[in-house]
């Protein structure tokens, strides 16, 4: 086996550091909005509610549009257009003084939908046998962003407020832009052809075994959401951990998940032993979101779950949109992660409103008990996979592709 060239490793590190830091910038927000917003003029719990989930929106929106255009006019300049609309959507709500004025400036955010065209980038700019080392690298710095964002959220907000936040997140999306130009290497891209259109896209999004990782990534963001929907609150209600020291479970678990994550994804080579060890992650989250439910207040145990949780999200974060950048084709590679991140942002979406709908009627660990329930059909959608993800890509696909 070959081994990862210094233009992969410069790739993969180049381009984590473009992702995470705009990621960082959005996630700074996330620990302090909602007790900001209920300060302000216009607040109401649906309009709270809209600023937070309306980012999703736009994101489910433009994640194929603006994957299909990467494949058109290359991988940067897609990206690029991404982010200029996501500081600008940063601007827009650093500069607002309601709620209103803020749904908008997020929604722009939301706009600047690169997820896609930005794993696809990383694909073309490796060979297959390294992808889901590099998506690894990507994974772990998304995670370490994270574990800072939450960390570091509420001591920034004291100092530059709110709006600072949303003015932080402007200019780390600016920041972003500048690496990718300075850093990213630019691909030897293959492009769409001129006929490649709606059929092709059709073609490939029936493609069943893409299918099954669509599936798997909204079921992934659902659970992951609505677990953080209870999560905080178990922290501070029944282990009585102020939100300034929550870090001490994230950052071990974190730690140990990203070992887990290094010592499982060089096992993922073969398609079929992949998604072998996809089942496997669903039913270790299944587990773990039990282990939430029955932690009660003891910390270990909450310790033990979270390990759990966070190695198999961490894993299939990262050997995902590999297995997804495998199967496309490589002219429709931005569309296919487009459609990916269009499922993962979905699934986001559906996961606030499960775990909300379950704290409400259920309490907190009624949220871990149903989300722990939405992986009994995720683990047969996985298993079916399993038998069709034999090839590298839809014959269907290949076969317009090269008529087109």
């Amino acid at each position: 086996m070959s081994k990862f060239s210094s233009l992969e490793r410069r790739s993969a590190l180049a381009l984590a550091c473009v992702i995470s830091l705009r990621l960082f910038g959005l996630f700074l927000v996330m620990p302090v909005f909602s007790l900001y917003a209920r300060r302000m003029p216009d607040a109401t719990p649906l309009l709270i509610g809209l600023a937070l989930g309306v980012y999703g929106l736009g994101q489910v929106l433009l994640q194929i549009p603006l994957g299909l255009l990467s494949d058109r006019i290359g991988r940067k300049p897609a990206i690029t257009l991404g982010l200029l609309v996501f500081a600008a959507g940063g601007l827009v709500a650093a500069l607002s003084h309601t709620l209103a004025g803020i749904v908008l400036g997020r929604a722009l955010q939301g706009m600047g939908a690169v997820a896609g065209a930005g794993t696809a980038l990383a694909a073309d700019l490796t060979r297959e046998e390294h992808r889901g080392k590099t998506m690894g690298i990507i994974g772990v710095s998304i995670g370490v962003a994270f574990l800072l964002a939450l960390v570091l959220g509420p001591p920034l907000e004291v100092v530059g407020g709110l709006s600072g936040l949303f003015a932080a997140t402007s200019a780390l999306a600016l920041a972003s832009l500048l690496l990718l130009w300075l850093a990213v290497p630019t691909p030897a891209r293959p492009r769409a052809p001129a006929a490649a259109g709606l059929r092709q896209v059709l073609a490939m999004l029936r493609d069943g075994r893409l299918l099954v990782l669509n599936g798997s990534v909204f079921f992934l963001h659902l659970l992951l959401t609505a677990s953080f929907v209870g999560l905080p609150l178990l922290l501070a209600e029944r282990l009585r951990l102020p939100v300034g020291r929550h870090w001490e479970l994230y950052l071990p678990a974190m730690t140990i998940a990203a070992f887990v994550m290094g010592a499982c994804l060089h096992r993922m080579k073969e398609l079929q032993q992949s998604l072998r060890i996809v089942a496997v992650c669903v039913a270790a989250i299944g587990l773990s979101l039990l282990g939430f439910a029955l932690s009660g207040a003891h910390l270990a145990l909450l310790g033990v779950a979270a390990t759990v949780f966070f190695s198999a999200f961490n894993l299939l974060e990262a050997a995902l949109p590999s297995l997804v950048s495998r199967l496309a084709p490589p002219a429709l590679r931005g569309a296919a992660m487009g459609a990916y991140s269009t499922s993962q942002f979905v699934g986001a979406f559906v996961g606030g409103a499960v775990g909300g709908v379950a704290l409400g009627r259920l309490g907190t660990e009624g949220v871990f008990l149903c989300a722990a329930a939405l992986t009994v059909p995720w683990l047969p959608l996985v298993l079916a996979g399993a038998r069709r993800i034999a090839g590298r890509s839809h014959p269907a696909v290949a076969a317009d592709a090269q008529r087109a």
